[in-house]
């Protein structure tokens, strides 16, 4: 069984067609054979498979091997910038939404919500709801809000919420999280400014306390968890002598690093085993990135190409999504 646990939705209830007077909606159609997103006074041409319909993506995953999605929102559309009232409304108007898709098809698809950040304690106690309905198995918040990085203080009533409630947390990059020019050159926003942003909210995370003071927390990093790995031995270093960076981690950082979940969407099986040997393969799960350009077209292939002992490939290709979707 495989069970892709990074793929991504734009909901029908959610295109402009579904609220023309809404201009801020996304427009998602296909010209010339390429699916095109209006959105924001721009066009974006970077998704390959369809987007919108369920039976269309279900489709693409039986092309790509896969039994089950973890469908989330695409992170444009979480609306971070609305103010908080606005932002409830449109996490319901998703979470309405995806919960249907999960009732539809419950051999096939589970679905994480998303809840208004902005306003941590209502994102906390929307999540509590969230949880309380039993459609979803967690929530999709970016790796940023509003700039502020989810070590922050204050997010600890959102924390505080995720392990009460069992939530699966998925951090994903906000896709367009720094302003410096040369992210504009070369594609670099994505393939560098992506998973740095993820980078720098895990670190942040870690040395703000977050996974030492709720140590039963599940979250999940897109994209490997950026280059996070690369960066334990600085951390640790750093948090032994250095006053400012143990000001409040009592713990290594190495510890509360062991404590995250990494998806698979690293593009090289050389880093992906390196991955697999630092945080464990339980705590490895597939992901494609469904249905970006820099998404992997059948996610499973890389796992299998590690030719990793029989239990291991099991949990990283389904055993651990199920264990943490329980």
């Amino acid at each position: 069984m495989v069970i892709d646990t990074h793929a991504h939705i734009i909901l029908p209830e959610m295109t402009r067609e579904a609220a023309p007077n809404e201009e801020w909606r996304p427009r998602v159609f296909w010209e010339g054979g390429q699916q095109i997103i209006e959105f924001g006074g721009r066009q974006i041409g970077s998704t390959l498979w369809y987007f919108v319909h369920i039976e269309s993506i279900l489709n693409a995953q039986d092309e790509a091997g896969v039994d089950m999605i973890l469908l989330a929102p695409w992170v444009t559309l979480l609306r971070y910038d609305a103010e908080p009232k606005e932002g409830l409304r449109i996490s319901r108007i998703q979470n309405e939404g995806l919960a249907k898709l999960a009732q539809q098809y419950p051999d096939r698809v589970s679905v994480l919500g998303t809840v208004p950040m902005q306003d941590p304690e209502l994102a906390a106690n929307e999540l509590k709801q969230v949880m309380a309905s039993r459609d979803m198995k967690g929530v999709e918040i970016a790796s940023s809000i509003n700039g502020t990085f989810l070590g922050d203080e204050q997010f600890r009533p959102f924390w505080a919420a995720a392990e009460e409630t069992g939530a699966l947390v998925f951090i994903h990059p906000t896709t367009r999280g720094f302003s410096a020019p040369v992210f504009n050159e070369f594609y670099l926003w994505n393939t560098v400014g992506n998973p740095l942003e993820t980078t720098i909210t895990a670190a942040h995370m870690i040395n703000a306390g977050v996974m030492e003071s709720f140590p039963r927390l599940k979250v999940l990093l897109a994209h490997g968890g950026g280059a996070i790995l690369s960066l334990w031995g600085r951390l640790n270093h750093a948090h032994s002598f250095q006053p400012q960076a143990k000001s409040v981690l009592k713990e290594t950082p190495q510890e509360s690093l062991n404590r995250f979940y990494f998806d698979t969407v690293v593009h090289d099986p050389a880093l992906l085993r390196t991955l697999v040997d630092f945080a464990g393969a339980d705590h490895v799960m597939v992901g494609s990135d469904y249905p970006f350009d820099m998404g992997v077209a059948r996610p499973a292939d890389i796992v299998r190409q590690l030719k990793l002992p029989s239990s291991d490939e099991e949990l990283i290709l389904s055993g651990n999504a199920l264990r943490l979707m329980q």
